[in-house]
């Protein structure tokens, strides 16, 4: 090939196709990095702002622990600069009440927020408006064994009707049960209950059933025992007058989980397997509003 040739060659039209191409990468590949920048931006903004919150509730609450906080929403550097916050999950672990309730589980959902970016940057949460709250404290099987003296006391929904009747006609299965609660809005001042639990009785192993209500009065829960059940080799052995009123009253608690977050009364309870789930609502609260806890 001679010399003009191979000069021809290079300056062809698809030899100078080939820069514009290359171009168009670098431009890419800059708007790839750019972007990665600002959302790698954006996370640390919001892990920030749920570490001042976080720290906050901790200090409010009275915890061991830094409570787990998650504010929901992408991007959230939009919403710091409108100061406005669609949702922001608070939770909390192992909350101890005056050695009583050990194992107490807290979650609060906070909507509608409003709160000054410039605030939060400089750690005050005490202009923070939540315009529509629902907290949910959960008293775990345990500690109500312990309140019973029944180590391995388990907990189970129960339909209420069923509870009262009697009737296995009333009786609904837990998967349902769960549904039902699952799709409420808001709990009912009365539930039904299952527990269970297993003690020797004249050197027998013996599972103590009992099915009751439970029902919210002012900060209060309680649980009231309806029936009574003895099996041994998973059949029901008929219990003597004495013997039930003996036991019954042993089911018969009143529990004081405290109050919900920033002051709310609770306004209903459930049940699931394991727990006791106290609720309660409130509209246009401040997150530096008495959020102790009193037994």
């Amino acid at each position: 090939m001679t010399d003009g040739v191979r000069r021809a060659a290079r300056t062809s039209p698809a030899g100078r196709k080939r820069k514009p191409r290359r171009r168009g990468r670098i431009v890419l590949i800059t708007l790839v990095v750019l972007l990665g920048l600002l959302i790698g931006a954006d996370f640390g903004l919001a892990a920030f702002a749920e570490h001042t919150v976080s720290q906050k509730a901790r200090e409010k609450f009275g915890l061991r622990d830094d409570p787990s906080v998650n504010i929901h929403g992408f991007p959230f550097t939009t919403q710091a600069l409108s100061g406005k916050y669609e949702q922001i999950t608070v939770e909390a672990q192992g909350i101890n009440l005056r050695n009583t309730l050990r194992d107490l589980t807290l979650k609060a959902e906070l909507r509608e927020v409003t709160a000054p970016l410039s605030d939060l940057i400089d750690g005050r949460t005490d202009s923070m408006v939540v315009g529509d709250l629902e907290g949910i404290v959960k008293i775990k099987q345990a500690d109500l064994g312990r309140l019973t003296r029944l180590p391995d006391l388990s907990i189970e929904p129960a339909a209420l009707r069923y509870v009262e009747t009697g009737d296995e006609e009333d009786e609904v299965s837990i998967e349902d049960l769960d549904e039902q609660r699952e799709a409420m809005d808001e709990f009912p001042t009365k539930a039904g209950i299952k527990l269970s639990a297993t003690t020797r009785i004249s050197g027998r192993e013996t599972q103590i059933v009992v099915l009751g209500i439970i029902e919210l009065s002012s900060t209060s829960v309680r649980i009231r025992p309806e029936r009574l059940e003895f099996r041994q080799d998973d059949e029901v052995i008929e219990i003597p007058d004495q013997v039930r009123e003996a036991f019954l009253p042993r089911f018969d608690r009143t529990i004081q989980p405290g109050s919900l977050p920033f002051g709310v009364q609770p306004g209903g309870v459930a049940v699931e397997r394991g727990a006791l789930l106290v609720q309660g609502k409130a509209k246009d609260v401040r997150f530096d509003q008495d959020l102790q806890f009193t037994g």
